[in-house]
């Protein structure tokens, strides 16, 4: 019997040191999220697009996941821009996508969408995100609610959706939370993969960045709550891409 293809995680960045240590980092949150999809130990592997190789072909795995990063879009740096043409052909291919964070904005950016640094600064904490009416019959998003709690962190954002990308949730702050293009490439700025114990663990450590930001850390980790229908995207997203 022919193995299934995996489901792959692009690392794009790695969590600070001190949360890492403690919760584990972001591929570990996503592959928890994939396992609870039917996703097994033999069905995930993981890719450092900072260190690794290239990429295996888009065409040989089930499906991708990119990371959040710390790492800025704009700033084009080359193992970044690598992966440009790679996802061009996974979405080509119809290879199941999703981009979260910075995975978001890259896949965005690598199928001629603009990514850019906030006007208004940072987004951070558990907020409210709307569905469109795209959304209602989406493979992906389809069975959330009308409104949903996330999680998000972030100073970029997708500033233009891609040519022919279909909007599918945002808010009065992002507009451009989640967006698909073609079948299967999806792109959302929150995160999915992250517990109300890991957005504390960040908030915790950015009192003054988010001060000279005019937000209040205290405030903000007040209004943190766990978001299981966000989280639900990745279990999701697993079975859509194993059942493809």
């Amino acid at each position: 019997m022919t193995a299934p293809h995996p489901l792959l995680i692009v690392q794009t960045g790695r969590t600070h040191d001190h949360i890492r240590q403690r919760l584990g980092d972001f591929d570990d949150w996503i592959e928890a999220g994939l396992r609870a999809g039917g996703a097994s130990a033999a069905t995930v592997v993981r890719y450092d697009a900072r260190a690794d190789g290239p990429p295996p072909p888009p065409d040989t795995v089930a499906g991708i996941v990119l990371t959040g990063s710390h790492a800025m879009v704009s700033d084009r740096e080359a193992w970044s821009e690598a992966l440009v043409p790679w996802l061009q052909r996974a979405v080509a291919v119809q290879t199941p996508v999703l981009g979260i964070c910075y995975g978001h904005q890259l896949l965005a950016h690598a199928l001629g969408g603009e990514v850019a640094h906030h006007p208004q600064g940072v987004e951070i904490g558990t907020v409210r995100v709307q569905r469109h009416a795209a959304a209602h019959t989406d493979r992906l998003l389809g069975a959330l609610p009308d409104a949903f709690d996330a999680q998000a962190t972030h100073w970029q954002s997708v500033r233009r959706l891609p040519p022919g990308a279909v909007l599918l949730a945002g808010n009065a702050f992002e507009p451009h939370h989640a967006f698909r293009v073609g079948p299967s490439a999806w792109g959302v700025q929150f995160h999915p993969e992250f517990s109300a114990e890991a957005l504390r663990a960040y908030v915790d450590g950015m009192g003054p960045v988010l001060a000279r930001e005019g937000r209040d850390a205290v405030q903000i980790n007040a209004g943190l709550r766990d978001t299981p229908q966000a989280a639900s995207v990745l279990p999701r997203f697993a079975q859509l891409a194993l059942n493809a």
